[in-house]
């Protein structure tokens, strides 16, 4: 069964990262907010959004046990590789029924599930790779090995990419067969635009930040103390 006509659609959550710059003593999809891992949290947010058929989510060898406790039912669990591109690979592996992927970072544990809807929305309208994006409000700049500037980008031509990031299965599937660790990817869109494929952007969402130092756990455990002040 699928959530929609259109496809079956699987969401892959690589959440093998160690989180160094997190300072945290636990690997960083296994670090709570207000009691709950990260982990979780990205998850309850793909499956609240009605729009997820199946979740995989991708894991060190030794956190296989960690994951399956904390997670819902129904849920795969998986084991990584070293880098993230191969821990994604193994997540289209698990899931070669898919349809349409989504790629989520667990540690955008916050993001709207209306944001996860209107992902796969435009998706099944044909498009064959989409990603969430904000306006990038800092000025960027260019700078050599030596820290010198050399250049001020187009503050207007720049945006900031979230997940989770949509993609036509096969598309998604021949990216990354095509893929080395040579490509120096930072996200799996950058993969698909190597092939030459179009990536769409859509409005993203200030509450899909990627929590990765000590100051955004702060923020982020500031925003749920604030939600739950508000329901009591």
């Amino acid at each position: 069964m699928t959530s929609e006509a259109g496809g079956r659609v699987v969401a892959l959550v690589p959440a093998a990262g160690r989180g160094v710059r997190l300072g945290e003593s636990e690997p960083k999809a296994f670090v709570t907010l207000a009691g709950t891992p990260m982990v979780r949290l990205a998850v309850d947010g793909l499956l609240s959004s009605g729009v997820v058929d199946h979740v995989v989510v991708v894991v060190p060898p030794d956190l296989i046990d960690s994951a399956s406790a904390c997670l819902p039912d129904g849920v795969d669990i998986v084991e990584g590789g070293a880098e993230r591109i191969d821990s994604v690979r193994a997540g289209i592996a698990a899931a070669p029924d898919a349809d349409i992927y989504l790629v989520h970072d667990a540690a955008r544990a916050l993001t709207p599930p209306s944001l996860i809807s209107r992902v796969v929305a435009e998706l099944r309208c044909g498009r064959a790779a989409v990603v969430p994006a904000l306006d990038v409000t800092d000025t960027i700049k260019s700078v050599d090995i030596l820290g010198n500037v050399t250049g001020t980008l187009k503050r207007s031509e720049l945006r900031a990419i979230q997940t989770p990031q949509g993609f036509d299965a096969e598309l998604l599937r021949r990216a990354y067969s095509a893929a080395t660790p040579a490509d120096g990817a930072t996200d799996d869109a950058s993969l698909v635009e190597h092939l030459g494929e179009r990536v769409r952007t859509i409005p993203g969402d200030a509450l899909a930040f990627k929590i990765t130092t000590p100051l955004d756990l702060v923020l982020a455990r500031a925003v749920i103390a604030a939600a739950e002040a508000k329901v009591q």
